[in-house]
């Protein structure tokens, strides 16, 4: 017992002190190790084969791939699409934002570079048609979670290869979640802008959305191209992502010819900054995770919430609890990292498919994104909408409170994510 009070003390002790995630996971886990006496080396080939792993290439390729959609025009033709959809409904706008997202979503795989793409276009359009800055970045914040459950998702990717599952399967059984949480998402935003009258989208010709689709149908085709490559078999995610990346720079080149130098640059700038980011935290925590496994806490967690109660409800209600708790702290890669080999056992020991169960588990973390006091989203759209954290925060109560309900009926009722997997007969 002795190990996992070293492991968990060196690693709060870290935290509390303002040691970034990856210092207190690496050096919690190599206190042990020393403590133990065994060799450093062993310390370094366990977090060695985390990396070394064929699927886990697709994350600098899926990273790269929504960098590039940027500067080549992409991401301007999703939104202009979306915007044209909306129209002058109450709340139009912000209908505008969630449906830009899940086109995003469905070809970044990032909650950050969703954000970061919908925000730079849609918070200053919402703002000056009216909305309130904190609203807009709220809802832009919490929408661009989507980029993470919408397929392909580099989160998913993380959970399949910590867990040993699917990642196809995992990608089919996020498409239903993904679009009850981005319904959830327009619903309150209607309601909002019905009680502030934020009734200020546009009112486009007949022919608009025609003219926008024909002027975005590249745009359009690029997650038809790699879902649909991934889900008829053509190809493995993996390949998926090299495939995304050509077909960006195809479009770019020599379709929309706005890809230069500089934003190539700039895009291979942002995908090596961020990839170096994920394989470190992936080399730590599995070190860490590693320890866990060796000394059964995932069997003594188990075991206590068996303890505790019998009821499947319950413990899925403590345990979404407990995910959105830690997902308000730690970076998601890190929280799948650590949390898939101690809650996955005590789960599918109690009759829950590891489908299921990561599928819950990335939306809590999508729930995090848009949370303080680390939710990477929330920063992000501050910066852009200049505006406090905490005037945000307040604002995305609502659209938190929403996802939280549409997760809880996500655990309840598994046939929600395990339907689309099951007819497609994976």
């Amino acid at each position: 017992m002795t190990a996992p009070f070293i492991l968990f003390g060196m690693f709060f002790f870290l935290l509390v002190i303002g040691a970034p995630i990856v210092v207190a996971l690496g050096a919690s886990a190599l206190t042990v190790y020393l403590a133990a006496g065994d060799d450093f080396v062993s310390l370094v080939q366990t977090a060695w084969n985390a990396v070394d792993s064929f699927p886990i290439m697709a994350l600098p390729a899926f990273i790269l791939s929504g960098a590039l959609m940027q500067s080549a025009g992409i991401s301007r033709r999703l939104v202009h699409i979306a915007e044209v959809m909306a129209g002058p409904m109450a709340g139009g706008l912000g209908f505008s934002a969630i449906l830009a997202s899940m086109f995003f979503g469905a070809i970044s795989g990032s909650g950050p570079a969703t954000t970061a793409a919908v925000g730079m276009l849609m918070i200053p359009a919402m703002v000056d048609r009216g909305y309130g800055r904190s609203y807009s970045a709220a809802l832009t914040a919490s929408s661009g979670g989507l980029g993470v459950v919408i397929p392909p998702s580099i989160p998913m990717v993380i959970y399949g290869v910590t867990a040993s599952e699917s990642i196809t399967k995992l990608f089919m059984a996020g498409i239903l979640p993904g679009i009850m949480l981005a319904g959830g998402l327009m619903i309150a935003n209607y309601v909002i802008s019905k009680k502030k009258g934020y009734v200020s989208g546009n009112i486009h010709p007949p022919g608009a959305l025609r003219k926008a689709c024909r002027d975005g149908i590249w745009a359009i085709l690029a997650p038809v191209v790699i879902l649909g490559g991934i889900y008829s078999g053509l190809f493995t995610p993996t390949e998926a992502a090299v495939v995304s990346v050509f077909y960006t720079l195809f479009v770019g080149i020599f379709i929309h010819k706005e890809l230069s130098l500089d934003g190539f640059k700039e895009s291979l700038n942002s995908t090596t900054w961020l990839t170096g980011r994920v394989l470190i935290i992936m080399f730590t925590a599995t070190a860490f995770g590693r320890i866990l496994v060796e000394n059964d806490i995932p069997g003594m967690i188990a075991q206590s919430l068996l303890n505790l109660t019998d009821s499947l409800a319950l413990i899925w209600i403590i345990v979404i609890a407990f995910l959105i708790f830690v997902g308000m702290f730690l970076e998601t890669l890190a929280t799948i990292m650590i949390v898939t080999p101690v809650l996955l056992p005590v789960m599918v020991s109690l009759g829950v498919d590891p489908i299921h169960f990561g599928i819950v588990l990335v939306c809590c973390c999508e729930i995090g994104f848009s949370t303080p006091p680390l939710g990477e989203n929330m920063f992000i759209g501050s910066s852009i909408a200049k505006v406090s954290i905490e005037e945000i925060s307040a604002k995305a109560i609502p659209f938190v409170l929403v996802e939280i309900f549409v997760v809880v009926l996500l655990a309840f009722f598994p046939e929600l994510v395990l339907w689309l997997p099951e007819l497609f007969g994976y």
